[in-house]
C-alpha cells in the first residue's frame, strides 16, 4: 500500500459514504452526450441564449470557451465532446453561473431530451460491485446523492448488472425529490435525513467534479474527488494548494476504487476504525482504474512565424470570423432550400463522386433529395452559406449565382442581430490600427446586408475601423474568385503580394487568399481538430489549397502579429 498523505493522516473515518452517481458509480457518457446534443440547439427557443454568463465573468479559461462555442454553435466545445469529462450539471453551472432559474429550465429540457436516449448504463471501472460490497460489510451505510431524476435513476439502478447493486444502498436521492439541484446541499441533507444520520465530517461525499465538492462542503460534510476522468492538470491541484481561497477542495483524491480501498485500510491499522470487519483480510481482487479518454489531437498547423512575411494588410472575414450573425445565415437557407427545384437547381447539384469529402457527398444527395440541410449540418453550425454553395453546386458560378440571391431575398427576413465573435474584436481591430496596420473586410454577404451589421454590431458601430471593405456585389464574381482581394488592393493602392492577409473561417477564404497570391489565416473559431483539417485540406492536386497558418482564436492571432510585426 502506498505511504499515507499527511490529508489522509487527518481524514476523518467514514460512517456513512454518498456516491454520485454518472460519472463516479456508473458511465452513461453516450446517452448524456447525446442528449446534450440533442438540448444545446433548443437555448434559443428556451430563451436561454440571453442568459448565458458574460464571458468577463467566467471562472476559468475553458470556461470562457464553452460559453462562446454554445452561444455560437449550440454545441459542445470539440475538446469536451473528445474527452467526455464533465457532466451536464459542471456545463450548465460553467454556462449559467448562478443564475438558479436558467438551469433550472436547462435542467427540465435534459431531462425530456435524456428520455430519449438512457438506459446504457454501466459500471464506471471494474470491480465495482465487489468494492461496493466490501464497503457494505465494513459496516458503513450507502447512499446515492444525484442531479439525475427518479425516472431515470431507479430505472438505471435497475438495469446496471442486472439490479444487483440497488440492496447495497440505504437510500438514493435525486434532484426531484428536492428543491435544488446541486451544488445546493439539499440532496445530501435529504439523504442524511433518510439514513437518520447527522451532518458531519465523518459522512464523505464521492464525486467526480468540482460541483460535487462544492456540494459536499456547502453541506458541511468531507469531500473525496474521484479522478476517475485522468484529469492531468487539475483544478484540484490548483485549489489543494489554495484551501484558504478555496475551502471547497477535496480532502482526499483517489483515481479508483482500489486506491479508496488503501486509504480506509489505513485508516483502520493506522488510526483505528471501527470497521466491522478487517478490511485487510477481505479486500476484493485489484481492479485497474478506468482507462483514460482518447487525446484530442489539436491543430499543429502554427509554422515558424518569420516563415510568414509581415502584414502591410489585413483583410478579414465577417461572418463566423470577426462576427456572429449564424441564427439569422441559418435562418435564411432553411428558407430558401425548399425552393431549389423552382429555382432549376437540383439539376445543377454536383455529382457525388465529385465532393471532396464523404460528408460532402452526403449533404449533396441529402439536399438533392429532401431540399433542406442535412441535420448534422444544422447541429454543428460550422458551415456558412457560401461553403454550403460551394459543396452544392462546386465550379457551377450561375448555380451559386442564383443561389446566392435566393439567399439574399430570405436573409432579408432574419438578419439584424450581429455580436461580436468574441467580445475583445473591437479592441483587437484598435490594437492593429494603433500599431498603424491597414484593415479592411471581404466579405459575399451584400452590401445593404453588410452596411446595416456594420453599423449595428455592439450598438456604435465599427465602420472608423476599417481602411476598406469589399462585399459580395461589388465584383462580378464572389469568394472563392479572388476579384474582392484585387479590388480592395487596387483600392488601397497596394500590390499583391504575401505581405497581405486573409483572416478567414472557411475553405472558400482560403481558396481565394490562395488563388490572389497573398497570406492565408485560417481562423478556426469552429474548433476543427487537426484530423478534420487534414480533411478539408488535403493538400491534393485536386484540391490543392492550405492555408498558411491557423490560429483559433483572436489571443493566438494576437501573438502572431506580434512575432511577426516589424513596426
Amino acid at each position: 500500500m502506498p505511504e499515507p498523505s499527511i490529508d489522509q493522516l487527518s481524514l476523518p473515518t467514514p460512517r456513512v459514504i454518498l456516491f454520485d452517481w454518472h460519472g463516479t458509480l456508473v458511465d452513461t457518457l453516450d446517452a448524456m452526450y447525446k442528449t446534450m446534443e440533442e438540448m444545446l440547439p433548443q437555448l434559443e427557443e428556451l430563451n436561454l441564449v440571453q442568459q448565458l454568463i458574460p464571458e468577463e465573468l467566467c471562472r476559468t479559461p475553458d470556461d470562457v470557451k464553452l460559453v462562446r462555442y454554445i452561444r455560437i454553435f449550440r454545441k459542445l466545445h470539440p475538446k469536451i465532446l473528445a474527452e467526455r469529462r464533465i457532466s451536464r450539471t459542471e456545463i450548465f453551472n460553467a454556462i449559467f453561473g448562478d443564475n438558479t432559474e436558467a438551469k433550472r429550465i436547462a435542467h427540465q429540457a435534459y431531462n425530456r431530451c435524456y428520455r430519449h436516449h438512457y438506459g446504457d448504463v454501466t459500471p464506471f471501472q471494474g470491480g465495482l460491485y465487489d468494492y461496493l460490497c466490501t464497503l457494505h460489510k465494513l459496516g458503513i451505510k450507502l447512499a446515492i446523492a444525484t442531479n439525475r431524476s427518479r425516472e431515470f435513476l431507479d430505472h438505471e439502478l435497475d438495469l446496471v448488472e442486472d439490479g444487483r447493486w440497488k440492496p447495497l444502498f440505504d437510500t438514493t436521492v435525486c434532484a426531484d425529490d428536492v428543491t435544488e439541484y446541486k451544488p445546493a446541499p439539499d440532496v445530501i441533507h435529504q439523504a442524511l435525513t433518510n439514513l437518520g444520520e447527522p451532518v458531519s465530517p465523518h459522512v464523505w461525499y464521492v464525486g467526480d467534479s468540482h460541483t460535487d465538492m462544492l456540494t459536499a462542503y456547502i453541506a458541511g460534510i468531507t469531500p473525496v474527488f474521484y479522478n476517475g476522468a485522468h484529469w492531468e492538470e487539475r483544478w484540484i491541484d490548483r485549489i489543494i494548494a489554495n484551501k484558504e481561497h478555496n475551502p471547497e477542495a477535496p480532502r482526499l483524491v483517489v483515481d479508483s476504487f482500489e486506491q479508496l480501498m488503501d486509504t480506509l485500510e489505513f485508516l483502520q491499522d493506522q488510526k483505528g476504525a471501527a470497521f466491522e470487519i478487517q478490511l485487510r483480510n477481505h479486500r476484493p481482487p485489484a481492479w485497474p482504474p478506468k482507462a483514460p479518454p482518447p487525446q484530442r489531437i489539436e491543430p499543429d498547423w502554427h509554422p515558424n512565424a518569420y516563415r510568414i512575411p509581415p502584414p502591410n494588410l489585413i483583410l478579414f472575414d465577417w461572418h463566423a470570423t470577426l462576427v456572429d450573425t449564424l441564427d439569422a445565415m441559418y435562418h435564411a437557407v432553411d428558407d430558401m432550400l425548399p425552393l431549389l427545384e423552382k429555382l432549376n437547381l437540383i439539376q445543377r447539384l454536383i455529382k457525388p463522386e465529385q465532393s471532396k469529402t464523404p460528408e460532402d457527398a452526403r449533404l449533396v444527395e441529402h439536399v438533392r433529395h429532401y431540399q433542406q440541410l442535412h441535420p448534422k449540418v444544422k447541429a454543428d453550425r460550422k458551415i456558412s452559406r457560401t461553403d454550403i454553395f460551394e459543396v452544392l453546386f462546386g465550379e457551377d458560378q450561375e448555380a451559386k449565382r442564383i443561389a446566392h440571391n435566393a439567399f439574399n431575398e430570405h436573409y432579408r427576413n432574419h438578419y439584424g442581430t450581429v455580436l461580436p465573435f468574441e467580445p475583445q474584436v473591437r479592441l483587437m481591430l484598435e490594437g492593429l490600427r494603433s500599431i498603424k496596420l491597414k484593415i479592411g473586410v471581404i466579405t459575399n454577404r451584400d452590401r445593404e446586408f453588410f452596411v446595416h451589421e456594420l453599423a449595428a454590431v455592439e450598438g456604435s458601430g465599427w465602420s472608423h475601423l476599417f481602411d476598406v471593405d469589399i462585399c459580395g456585389d461589388d465584383t462580378a464574381q464572389r469568394k472563392p474568385h479572388p476579384d474582392q482581394i484585387f479590388l480592395a488592393a487596387n483600392k488601397l493602392g497596394l500590390e499583391i503580394d504575401k505581405s497581405i492577409w486573409y483572416v478567414g473561417d472557411s475553405t472558400t477564404d482560403t481558396i481565394a487568399a490562395k488563388s490572389a497570391g497573398i497570406t492565408s489565416v485560417f481562423f478556426n473559431g469552429a474548433q476543427w481538430d487537426l484530423t478534420w483539417l487534414q480533411k478539408i485540406f488535403p493538400g491534393t492536386e485536386r484540391f490543392p489549397h492550405k492555408p498558411d497558418v491557423v490560429v483559433n482564436d483572436f489571443s493566438e492571432f494576437w501573438a502572431l502579429i506580434l512575432a511577426c510585426y516589424r513596426g
